[in-house]
């Protein structure tokens, strides 16, 4: 069970080569490509939402594939949360 006040940020919501069928929850211009557990962590952690890892957890669409998930602190909209954690991943492979 997860704890209230978390929200649930899969790999596939922010994944450009995810059609919105598969998961997807972003436009592509907000999307980014094969995004990794590190770094959603890394940018929900910029943005002080306390995220907490859960590597060993396999999305639902796709129950074969152990993607992992980050649960952060709900600041607001999934969409809006989501968008902020694609915008810190671009900013942080921009370095």
């Amino acid at each position: 069970m997860r704890e209230r006040g978390k929200l649930v940020i899969w790999p596939a919501y922010l994944d450009l080569t995810n059609s919105r069928k598969d998961g997807r929850i972003l436009s592509k211009k907000n999307s980014i490509k094969e995004p990794e557990l590190v770094e959603i962590e890394k940018a929900a952690a910029k943005l002080g939402l306390n995220p907490e890892v859960e590597a060993n957890k396999a999305y639902p669409k796709s129950w074969w594939e152990v993607s992992g998930r980050v649960l952060v602190d709900k600041n607001g909209p999934k969409t809006l949360i989501a968008k902020q954690i694609a915008e810190g991943i671009k900013q942080i492979r921009a370095k």
